[in-house]
């Protein structure tokens, strides 16, 4: 059986027999009162709408998915029997908490200032207790906020990410984004070219890549890109 465990005794399960299963997380489901005004209000967003299916027994579903998002909300009639509004915490992740504020203001949505928390988990107070006004200090990864609720009162909170702590990789990645890291990788890679010896940069950048999909800091990558160039060479 070698080292294969399984959940059933709360033992992780490893060793070269275990095989991952992908699961992803696409759509979140959130309780609303008025479809057609909660439509209104995420089209106002300028998120993309993905469906609208009205059945004849009164179920209806709808789904918006945010620009560049690999995860969709659905809502609807017959959906759900929580209480409308009571969806909290929901995140949304940003590169710039300041531009993303911005932007929301810009489409006319009531949201709060950039804020940091002043003690942990001050960032889901609704009444916005202990809320330090501006963004975290030097621009913290994960530490800077800001807030907006859609007509029901359901809660969304814009967080600012630059560096994803280990692990938490660039998946779903959208062309966008994808060219960011590109550019970034280039970067990185013209430092190191002119001291490297001969390689293809595509050896260079798979390397780079993947370390900054594992949450590793663009420094940490450009090492993992030299020492596979000089490892493979």
């Amino acid at each position: 059986m070698g080292t294969l465990r399984t959940l059933l005794n709360d033992k992780p399960i490893s060793g070269d027999g275990a095989e991952k299963i992908d699961m992803r997380f696409e759509v979140v489901v959130i309780p609303v009162a008025d479809v057609d005004r909660s439509m209104e209000f995420y089209a106002k967003l300028g998120w993309r709408l993905d469906a609208d299916f009205p059945f004849d027994n009164g179920f209806r579903v709808v789904q918006f998915t945010p620009t560049g998002s690999g995860c969709s909300v659905q809502f609807g009639a017959k959906m759900t029997p929580a209480t409308p509004g009571s969806a909290q915490g929901l995140y949304l992740i940003v590169f710039d908490v300041e531009a993303a504020q911005a932007d929301l203001a810009a489409r006319g949505v009531e949201v709060s200032e950039v804020f940091h928390p002043g003690t942990p988990g001050a960032q889901f107070e609704i009444d916005g207790g202990d809320r330090i006004s501006g963004p975290a200090p030097e621009h913290t990864t994960y530490g800077s906020f800001a807030t907006f609720r859609d007509p029901d009162g359901n809660g969304w909170l814009l967080q600012e990410v630059t560096t994803r702590l280990p692990g938490r990789g660039l998946s779903n990645l959208d062309v966008a984004t994808l060219n960011e890291l590109l550019q970034e990788a280039e970067k990185h890679h013209s430092e190191y070219e002119p001291t490297a010896p001969k390689h293809p940069w595509s050896s260079w950048y798979a390397a780079y890549i993947v370390a900054r999909q594992d949450g590793k800091t663009p420094e940490d990558a450009a090492k993992d890109g030299k020492i596979h160039v000089e490892g493979a060479a």
